[in-house]
């Protein structure tokens, strides 16, 4: 007799340099024309629900909170993997000594699929590196 395995969504972080200054950052990470830029094909924004799309591939997700050019969360609604814990998040860190930006991403992903979550993330940001010609 066959079980349903349960899976469950578990919290990742990583963390990837990027040079540009806060506020350029933070608009590419919180505003539609940003995220359309190296996130996704299209993003738009209605009622407060941000509609994410992969060429055929449509997601939506809430605004959770932000506090501008620090951090900003969303919450899945449809089209992802959801959970009632689970959010994508992302945080600019500065290093004190040096002045330098980071990048913090928290997104959630099975634990069989999280290597190939970071990869994705790693591409992506690869692609907002070129963009802001970091």
């Amino acid at each position: 007799m066959l079980q349903a395995v349960s899976t469950s969504l578990l919290p990742y972080q990583c963390e990837f340099p990027i040079s540009s200054s806060r506020g350029v950052l933070f608009s590419m990470v919180s505003t539609p024309s940003g995220l359309a830029e190296w996130f996704c094909d299209d993003v738009s924004l209605r009622n407060g629900v941000y509609t994410f799309v992969w060429g055929e591939d449509v997601a939506t997700a809430s605004l959770v909170g932000m506090k501008r050019d620090e951090w900003i969360r969303f919450h899945w609604l449809s089209g992802m993997p959801t959970s009632s814990d689970a959010y994508f998040e992302f945080k600019i860190a500065t290093d004190a000594m040096t002045g330098d930006h980071s990048l913090q991403i928290t997104d959630y992903a099975e634990a069989d699929e999280r290597e190939e979550a970071q990869e994705l993330w790693e591409a992506q940001i690869d692609k907002l590196r070129h963009i802001l010609g970091a």
